[in-house]
């Protein structure tokens, strides 16, 4: 199928309209039109994206922004059948997760070490180009029979009965609008939903090096005083760094020439991986945490980067996004096949309910590991510093930590249980 542009589509009235067709948007609408497509009357499932990017070349580089695909991840999208449109070749699994403080040597006892092994799986999870995971998801909504709505939304209005969008491609209606359109959301703000944001006062810096020692599928972590320098594993044997420094050494370190950065890059990361050579431009952008006061409101529905933004360094920003989707796509379409209303406040209370339940702790803990190991020099931070030798020593703790980090734990939906190998079902 064809993105829609014309408006002349827009009489048609729609179950749910997704604003934002990011990986998380795309992959929300996704799951909807599969897990509905054999019932009576298959969900009407639209998505408005005013940018939709064109698919990898098979050789091009590798970009800089990737993700961290956990275990829970990788089975949504394989229900949605996305996870087999991407690339192997450009996809590096990692068994293990070496994270330590620049107060300890970086391959001494104390550096805590987690290892898939622990939990009985052959990896901790994937790194993946985000856009790879956004064409696939948007390409698997296509071939379930979705459309894309090549726009932007301009002005918004819940009803009674329904929701109108304007939009640059058309007047649209639906009985449901799930705003997935990032931070900045436009969804958010135009229904009135308040947010907590702060700022975190710190810059990722990101792009993609070569080392001289291999990477050896595992992502390294070093917490420093002034922010962590993660380098994650690329399946062309690079690494992808993720540095979120303080915002005053940030600007020392972009006004760097190349060759001056390798250095930097080389000290700060202790030489684990020895030396380093840029492969592409060094970008940058503000860390900004974000909470929605309420993730649901009359008709709408925030999902991903919309309703919650995490700190990156534990990689769990769009991990959290597809559980989302996935757990209102569940109790969206238990309700459908019950002929109840898609938009109907019980059904979007459960899922605020759901959510804020399980990303308040997990948000809260990342916030923790910022300030308590990539900063300060009190007692508590000299406690957590200790503390990431201690959990090294005890196999059940790190069990508990790699459960949680591969997504395998917690009030999961249905999807995100169901083992990758298993034939697709709808949720029941």
């Amino acid at each position: 199928m064809t993105a829609v542009t014309s408006s002349a589509a827009s009489s048609e009235p729609l179950d749910v309209l997704i604003v934002g067709g990011g990986p998380v948007g795309a992959s929300a609408a996704a799951l909807l039109q599969v897990a509905s497509k054999d019932a009576r009357r298959p969900l009407r499932v639209a998505v408005l994206e005013p940018n939709r990017p064109a698919a990898a070349a098979p050789d091009a580089p590798l970009d800089a922004r990737v993700s961290a695909v956990s275990r829970a991840s990788e089975r949504i999208l394989t229900a949605i059948g996305a996870w087999p449109l991407i690339p192997t070749s450009r996809t590096q699994p990692y068994e293990r997760m070496r994270v330590w403080h620049e107060s300890v040597p970086p391959r001494s006892a104390d550096v805590l070490e987690f290892d898939a092994a622990y939990a009985g799986e052959p990896n901790l999870g994937y790194i993946v180009e985000n856009r790879l995971v956004q064409t696939a998801a948007l390409q698997a909504f296509e071939s379930a029979g979705g459309r894309i709505i090549s726009g932007g939304l301009s002005r918004l209005r819940v009803r009674d009965h329904d929701v109108e969008l304007e939009t640059s491609a058309g007047v649209f209606t639906c009985r449901l609008v799930v705003g997935a359109d990032g931070a900045r959301s436009a969804v958010r703000e135009s229904i009135g939903l308040s947010a907590e944001t702060s700022s975190y006062h710190q810059i990722a810096i990101v792009a993609n090096v070569r080392t001289e020692l291999p990477h050896e599928r595992t992502a390294w972590q070093r917490f420093l005083r002034t922010g962590t320098l993660a380098f994650l594993p690329l399946a062309d044997g690079c690494s992808s760094i993720v540095w979120s420094i303080d915002d005053a050494a940030a600007a020392p370190l972009l006004g760097m020439s190349q060759t001056a950065f390798e250095e930097e890059l080389l000290s700060r990361s202790d030489g684990v991986l020895g030396a380093v050579k840029l492969r592409t431009e060094r970008l940058s952008f503000p860390l900004r945490k974000l909470t929605a006061h309420r993730f649901t409101a009359h008709r709408c529905a925030l999902i991903g980067d919309a309703a919650h933004v995490v700190h990156p360094l534990a990689g769990q920003g769009v991990n959290l996004g597809l559980l989302d989707a996935a757990a209102l796509c569940e109790l969206v379409c238990a309700a459908s096949r019950l002929r109840e209303d898609p938009g109907a406040q019980s059904v979007l209370r459960r899922y605020e309910r759901w959510r804020k339940s399980e990303i308040e702790p997990i948000a809260l803990a990342i916030d923790g590991f910022n300030r308590y190991l990539a900063h300060g020099a009190g007692p508590l931070s000299r406690l957590a510093q200790r503390g990431l030798a201690l959990v090294n020593r005890t196999d059940e703790v790190k069990r508990f930590f790699i459960t949680r980090a591969l997504g395998l734990d917690g009030e999961l939906p249905k999807l995100a249980r169901q083992p990758p190998s298993a034939r697709p079902q709808p949720p029941t």
